[in-house]
């Protein structure tokens, strides 16, 4: 019988071959479109490889695969993570492509859903966690590199519940200044439109496939099989979390700028994804009922400061009092009757506040405004009268009352729009809010905070572009003003100056929330570990004296600690992994603390 045959590249690999006279294969472990992996015994070390095996007579543009795979091997050698795969040697001949790698002892997800269908939220979040780790650790190096071809095929799964990635053949280092790549590679259904060439793959590609993955497992729908379409994933299973398809929708947006920015970003949600469900935050928005209440009512509008002195007043002051209560009256019923109510009121007299004032009440006493209500109030305040907007008019004739309903509209956007709250919504009303003479200290100086942080997010975390340019997107606005801002929100005895406990925690919540997700972009703009390290501790120490005025105040502060901690931890981990020229993690320039 003849003995194990030398492999010399012209021949299939088969069992008993021996390839570079040091690995013997043992038997096939995995075949995909492109190449087979063996399982191979290095007898001398007494260790087990994987080879992989590309046939030039097996793929079309085996040149390009060839590269690919080269380019793979060299990535690889540089890396060193516990989610990836080291790559021990590579062997070429004229017709094939033989790569030993780490044998990882397990599964492909793949194969599990293949034999369990859909898997468990909490295992998919676990998932996505530990891969936003080992994504994020790619694109933190320099160049980034961009994986691009993300699935459950190329996702391994060990005994100890930990995962690799594997097959780095579409990898790519992102290139500053192109427009989009030379050569569009990743697999249909998981694959960001812009793999397909209309862009150049960055951050946020891996963040798309990263998005159609968990959809993948969380509901066992193929996005790569027809018709391509990823549907929110409680339309599949309505038990579900709301947060989670929340996560899953935003990652997988077509625009790339509509999209998690970082994999830093999308982490942070996913280690509070059940804090987003529909159910927790109209429980946390309902909290803010009775602050609301109080927010719209302080000032009493009454018509004896008017002088209404003749008839022809007092009846036109009846008719707008008739009108406001038929709308209050109205408004559990029918909002187009209510609506209407209130238009026929502030035709009668724009400058009076109590329909305005009565509308954000409403809308305002079960904790959430919908899109329905957004558009009364917006329409209310738009004009009705034919002498311009009923809140031009309110502001010019009667700034006690436009100060009010500023501020009760800024309230309204941003904590319970849709549930969520809309902090860009809010910025406008806000900022007039602050600039009111007429609100009371501690209402201007509330208006103030909350419209510093509506701003950041409407500089920082909506702007238009990618990658880096996303966060500033505009040279007026730079890293250190972004910093600066985050300073002057949170500096003096903020319960002091608002006298509300909630908002002192929204204000430090922001703070937290915004070096969790953008360490990078401060450290990369020269503000240090030492600087961040100082105002986190600030955080700490501003919500350690807070007076929770109930359990909710508590359980939101030990929230915030809690992810205060995860901001820690991002930010020395950015500092560490930082090879950003000038900016060791305990220098740099910004704006000092």
């Amino acid at each position: 019988m003849a003995g194990p045959a030398q492999n010399n590249g012209a021949a299939l690999l088969e069992v008993g071959s021996l390839v570079d006279g040091t690995y013997k294969i043992l038997n096939k472990i995995g075949q995909g479109g492109m190449s087979v992996v063996w399982l191979a015994m290095n007898e001398r070390a007494n260790k087990q490889w994987a080879i992989k095996e590309v046939r030039k007579d097996g793929v079309d543009n085996y040149e390009i695969v060839r590269q690919s795979l080269v380019a793979e091997v060299e990535y690889l050698k540089r890396l060193n993570h516990p989610n990836l795969p080291s790559i021990i040697d590579i062997i070429e001949s004229y017709d094939s492509l033989l790569i030993v790698m780490d044998y990882i002892e397990g599964v492909s997800l793949a194969q599990i859903l293949r034999e369990r269908g859909a898997q468990p939220q909490e295992q998919v979040v676990s998932w996505g966690k530990q891969l936003t780790a080992v994504l994020g650790y790619l694109h933190s190096r320099t160049p980034p590199i961009i994986y691009r071809d993300l699935k459950p095929a190329n996702i391994m799964l060990e005994p100890d519940g930990s995962v690799k990635i594997i097959d780095f053949g579409t990898a790519r280092e992102f290139k500053e200044g192109r427009v989009d790549d030379t050569v569009s590679l990743g697999t249909e259904g998981y694959a960001a439109p812009e793999q397909y060439g209309s862009h150049q793959t960055d951050a946020r590609t891996d963040v798309y496939n990263l998005g159609a993955t968990m959809y993948h497992l969380v509901t066992g729908h193929n996005p790569s099989e027809p018709p391509y379409v990823m549907h929110p994933i409680r339309q599949w299973d309505p038990s579900l979390s709301s947060g989670l398809e929340a996560i899953i929708v935003k990652c997988t947006r077509r625009d790339p700028a509509d999209r998690y920015q970082s994999m830093a970003e999308l982490l942070f949600d996913l280690e509070r994804y059940k804090q987003l469900d529909y159910a927790y935050i109209k429980g946390q928005s309902r909290k803010w009922v009775s602050f609301l209440a109080a927010a719209v009512a302080t000032v009493v509008f009454t018509v004896a400061s008017l002088g209404l002195a003749t008839a022809e007043g007092i009846t036109r002051q009846n008719s707008y009092d008739a009108f406001v209560t038929r709308a209050e009256q109205d408004y559990g019923s029918s909002l187009d009757a209510a609506l209407d109510n209130y238009i026929q009121a502030t035709k009668l007299d724009p400058s009076r506040g109590e329909a305005y004032e009565s509308l954000i009440t409403l809308i305002g006493r079960d904790g959430v405004m919908d899109d329905e209500e957004s558009v009364d109030l917006r329409t209310l305040l738009g004009d009705t009268t034919g002498r311009g907007t009923n809140r031009e008019l309110l502001a010019s004739e009667n700034p006690v009352a436009s100060g009010e309903v500023e501020y009760g509209a800024g309230i309204l956007y941003y904590f319970i729009y849709n549930g969520y709250g809309d902090k860009n919504a809010a910025a406008n009303y806000l900022e007039n809010a602050a600039a009111s003479a007429t609100l009371l200290p501690s209402q201007q100086e509330i208006s103030r905070l909350l419209a510093q942080i509506s701003r950041n997010y409407d500089r920082i975390i909506n702007g238009s572009g990618g990658g880096m340019g996303s966060l500033i997107p505009n040279e007026d606005f730079t890293v250190n003003d972004y910093w600066q801002s985050l300073l002057d929100m949170s500096e003096g005895d903020l319960q002091a100056l608002t006298g509300n406990s909630r908002i002192v925690i929204e204000v430090y919540r922001d703070v937290v929330y915004q070096i969790a997700q953008h360490s990078d972009v401060f450290i990369k703009g020269g503000i240090s570990l030492a600087q961040i390290t100082t105002l986190l501790d600030n955080a700490e120490r501003g919500l350690d004296s807070v007076s929770p005025s109930d359990g909710e105040d508590r359980a939101l502060v030990e929230e915030t600690l809690e992810n205060l901690d995860i901001a820690r931890q991002r930010a020395r981990t950015t500092a560490e992994n930082s090879n950003y020229s000038g900016n060791p993690s305990t220098g740099g320039s910004g704006g000092g603390t």
